[in-house]
């Protein structure tokens, strides 16, 4: 199994991820597409924190379901916990040392559909509705 390495940019947080990587996403939800990030979902158990934890900032939108995480100190987003996934991370690579995205399959993943704010939204998205 590999084992990356990630921190923010500022070193203060550090985590590792343990776990194959099949594809990289990039989510077009309004968040996502502002923060630009490629993403690795992997399981929940295949992220470990191992410093900065104390570092970290908690940011949340729309259902508040997703947790996105960042260094309070740079602002770098390290990762999620997924809405759609509860149970898996979403990492952002460019944190991962010696990562090379362009080795990896590439999708966008759809989460402008996810918006409850919409009568849009698909229905196998979990959390509250709002009409």
């Amino acid at each position: 199994m590999p084992v990356w390495s990630g921190s923010c940019h500022c070193g203060a947080v550090r985590f590792r991820v343990e776990a194959e990587i099949d594809e990289l996403t990039r989510c077009d939800c309004s968040l996502c597409r502002r923060r630009g990030a490629l993403m690795a979902k992997v399981p929940e158990a295949a992220l470990t924190i191992e410093a900065g934890q104390d570092r970290l900032r908690l940011y949340q939108w729309n259902t508040r379901v997703a947790r996105h995480w960042f260094c309070g100190d740079c602002g770098i987003y390290t990762f999620h916990r997924k809405r759609a996934a509860p149970d898996s991370y979403g990492v952002n690579v460019g944190c991962l040392e010696d990562f090379d995205p362009g080795a990896y399959p590439f999708r966008l993943a759809d989460g402008l559909t996810m918006s409850v704010r919409s009568g849009e939204a698909r229905a196998e998205w979990p959390g509250p509705r709002e009409d």
